[in-house]
């Protein structure tokens, strides 16, 4: 029993006891007229079915007429006090408040149908209230415990993770739409595509061929970037963060919502280098000077101002890194759901996905894991994810260097998870390892002609796409900068071409 009122058995109220404080949140009124309603009209539960469980009630007895009551419901039979009287009629519980009577008296003081809503979300904040302190008391008791194997670490971890699923409980599922909703929703897509310059339906990685073949980077997608070292999967990486993030534009999106209207918040997970060594590539970019130089500090007066200015240029820039070594794939998600909350997420790009933990044993397993968790971190962020792959050494092996699908590693989970999967492949890294001796002159001569055709130039391989065609892309690609950019087509000679 608690200290709000009950209906009695004999149909008044009985007074409230007092046996002890209770200082948690609850509603027991609000949870009687609810329930009330519910027996009174069955077609009120499609309406509170989404926010409400038997485990929001605060009164045990009233958690177990709701889920009789909606299990009742769901098998499309009534659920009324004279249908529930069977399956109730032994509850001690219900006994101590009147027995089957309690039921009749429920429906007997029904509220109208419309304020159903209002009641359950008012129980179901309630409910989150209590869990929150329970939550607040589990971190507290667990704190207090000193473990070898509890790291404070883990511990905020697991406390943030319950913490968000706390937060996602009673937000409105989807479920089903009708076509003309899906429709509507399609078309203000296309007509944002329309409206904006270029006509893309997502952000634009600042690579004018690539935007085109994309149609640029989608919200809830799951973009794999694959290729063998030294091809130039971060440089690329790190290019479109810089691209999107200095493109970041805020204002009014057409929902009336504020958003990007243009570029983007990145987040940057580098597992494999630190926050200062992707600095200094994106530095590189910026100011034209070379990375090796920015590294050495071999600069003149005039090219350390321009890395300073370039820096300067840079801090307003929303790109985010986080690089934590070897980061499980449950942290992941929650680091990636907290800058969402607290600076806006527009990209997430992680480097690279098999330097991710997961829990499973088997690295099969664990890949799956990992491709899944980035997967269901782009749909419920509703935001694209880039992830750098590598790719086996079968590659090496072949005469024709081009990458496949087949070369992904663990590629089954991989290639089924990715709405798009793309390879960086640089011909020239492996023409430049085939140089003849200077004794073989013709030999050399032809060498030396591949190399001029093929330097500065990288091509990006789209294996899968979902929403569009596969096919290559050419860029121009500038080793000393780590820069990829547009390629001039040579009949763009002398035009700007957009480019």
């Amino acid at each position: 029993m608690n200290d709000l009122s009950y209906f009695n058995a004999s149909g008044g109220e009985a007074k409230p006891e007092v046996a002890q404080a209770d200082t948690v949140p609850h509603s027991i009124e609000a949870e009687q007229q609810l329930l009330g309603a519910l027996l009174t009209n069955n077609d009120v539960y499609d309406r509170i079915a989404q926010l409400i469980t038997a485990d929001h009630f605060y009164e045990p007895v009233h958690g177990r007429i709701f889920e009789v009551a909606a299990a009742r419901i769901a098998k499309n039979a009534l659920a009324t006090p004279v249908t529930l009287k069977a399956f109730l009629e032994d509850d001690e519980g219900l006994k101590e408040l009147g027995g089957p009577g309690y039921l009749a008296r429920l429906a007997g003081s029904a509220i109208a149908a419309y304020a159903v809503r209002d009641y359950a979300q008012m129980i179901h904040d309630l409910a989150i209230r209590r869990e929150l302190i329970l939550l607040g008391q589990d971190i507290a008791a667990e704190a207090m415990r000193m473990d070898v194997q509890n790291e404070p670490k883990e511990q905020i971890v697991r406390a943030e993770q319950k913490l968000y699923k706390m937060s996602e409980q009673g937000s409105a599922e989807s479920g089903f739409q009708s076509f003309l909703s899906a429709v509507t929703d399609a078309v203000n897509v296309a007509n944002a595509a329309y409206q904006r310059d270029g006509g893309l339906a997502g952000i634009s990685t600042g690579l004018v061929d690539m935007d085109k073949k994309l149609g640029g980077l989608h919200k809830s997608d799951l973009l794999i970037l694959a290729g063998r070292p030294s091809m130039g999967k971060t440089s690329l990486a790190t290019n479109i963060a810089f691209n999107v993030a200095k493109a970041y534009k805020r204002g009014a999106m057409p929902d009336g919502t504020e958003g990007a209207v243009s570029g983007g918040v990145v987040g940057f997970f580098s597992l494999e280098m630190s926050a200062e060594q992707l600095a200094a590539r994106v530095l590189a970019e910026a100011s034209e000077i070379s990375s090796h130089k920015i590294r050495q500090g071999d600069m003149t007066e005039t090219e350390f101002r321009r890395f300073v200015e370039a820096a300067k240029a840079l801090e307003a820039c929303p790109l985010f890194i986080d690089d934590t070594p070897s980061i499980p794939i449950a942290q992941l998600a929650a680091r990636a759901r907290r800058l969402k909350r607290t600076h806006g997420l527009d990209l997430l790009i992680v480097d690279y996905l098999q330097l991710v933990r997961g829990t499973a044993d088997n690295r099969v397993q664990e890949i799956a894991e990992i491709s899944m968790g980035l997967k269901a971190i782009a749909k419920e962020l509703s935001i694209p994810v880039i992830a750098l792959s590598q790719l086996s050494r079968t590659v090496e092996s072949r005469e024709d260097k081009r990458p496949q699908l087949s070369d992904l590693r663990e590629s089954g989970s991989i290639e089924q998870d990715a709405d798009c999967v793309m390879f960086v492949f640089r011909e020239e890294y492996y023409v430049e390892r085939e140089k003849p001796s200077d004794d073989q002159l013709d030999k050399m001569a032809e060498w030396q002609d591949r190399m001029a055709n093929l330097h500065g130039k990288a091509e990006v391989i789209i294996g899968k796409q979902r929403h569009g065609p596969i096919g290559s892309v050419e860029l121009s690609f500038e080793s000393e900068f780590t820069r990829f950019g547009n390629l001039v087509k040579p009949w763009q000679q002398g035009q700007d071409a957009g480019y």
